[in-house]
């Protein structure tokens, strides 16, 4: 049996007051005396009244929310929302999040976002068609985090994914590794093209172009598992991957087949996800500047609701290598 949500009504009929008065005492304005404010907090505080400040903020008619858009199956969107409340918090706004998940897609979560009259969108990684997601900033601001959107009305908050792995790439050279991998993300993440780029620029920068190899993969960790199958037929000295997820069911397999990591191969990840921190799985990683993303992510939204000038449509974060356990020089038999 649940138990209703205390109302205003109810603290109001404690406390032998007026909805109205609860109404200024909660909204802490004035028009109330200190002996019936601290009669209200008190009964509030007794009933367990909590005020629901989006339904407060949707009647005043300026919506202070900002409606975001997350993968479940992606550890770094976690990460990217702890970030993303806090900016939020700074600039007074508040977020409503939609998932999407294996049965409900991105059009849906969107739509879910939508109905709650959200001011802007904040899309994590957005897979939609560019003249799809121009059609819904038509509507209402879009900031499309972590992915190029080549539209004019959908504003960008993204890493430079090329120059991330240029950094893992660059790393490995140094260490001595030539015969350097990388598992992509395959077809569905559009993120994917930017660091494939990346990595077979710089495995041309540094003359390697007969080494490169790249193996199709994805954002799970059985997509990292089942590239590491195909690389076990024969191993490169160091891989390159497109995630962290991948990277730790690469890491799986690559043990399980027999080689050790780091001696007989180097792994890198990408994101520099909470879980890559692990000291049992000390990833070295291409990080994302989360702080910077998200706070710009914010920043952006709310001049668009307020109608500020945007000077730059798309901001791009260079990103940072984090050195951990999962590379090496080279093993001199390999």
């Amino acid at each position: 049996m649940t138990t209703a949500r205390p109302t205003l009504a109810d603290v109001a009929a404690e406390a032998g007051v007026s909805v109205a008065l609860v109404s200024i005492v909660m909204r802490d304005a004035p028009g109330a005396s200190a002996a019936t404010r601290e009669r209200v907090l008190e009964v509030a505080r007794r009933l367990d009244y909590q005020p629901d400040s989006r339904a407060r903020l949707l009647r005043s008619g300026h919506s202070r929310l900002l409606g975001v858009v997350f993968g479940v199956q992606h550890p770094f969107h976690a990460d990217m929302l702890t970030g993303l409340y806090a900016a939020a918090a700074q600039v007074g706004y508040e977020l409503t999040l939609s998932a999407m998940t294996p049965g409900r897609d991105e059009r849906t979560a969107i739509g879910s976002l939508l109905q709650d009259r959200c001011a802007a969108l904040v899309l994590l990684g957005p897979q939609l068609p560019a003249a799809e997601l121009g059609a819904l900033a038509d509507r209402m601001p879009v900031v499309s985090m972590m992915r190029g959107v080549r539209h004019k009305a959908v504003d960008v908050i993204r890493t430079d994914d090329v120059r991330g792995e240029h950094l893992a790439v660059d790393h490995l050279v140094e260490l001595g590794h030539r015969k350097i991998a990388h598992v992509d993300g395959g077809r569905r993440m559009i993120a994917s093209a930017d660091r494939r780029q990346g990595y077979r620029d710089a495995m041309k920068g540094h003359g390697l172009e007969a080494y490169a190899r790249v193996v199709s993969g994805g954002f799970l960790e059985e997509d990292g598992a089942k590239a590491a199958r195909e690389l076990l037929d024969d191993p490169p000295t160091a891989v390159t991957t497109f995630n962290d997820m991948s990277a730790t069911g690469l890491l799986d397999v690559l043990l399980r087949g027999g080689l050790s990591v780091p001696s007989d191969i180097s792994v890198v990840g990408y994101d520099d996800s909470s879980f890559s921190r692990l000291a049992h799985i000390d990833l070295t990683t291409v990080a994302q500047d989360i702080e910077t993303l998200t706070t710009l992510a914010v920043a952006r939204a709310v001049e668009r609701i307020e109608g500020a000038p945007v000077v730059h449509r798309e901001v791009v974060i260079p990103p940072r290598l984090v050195v951990r356990g999962t590379t090496t020089i080279p093993s001199p038999s390999r």
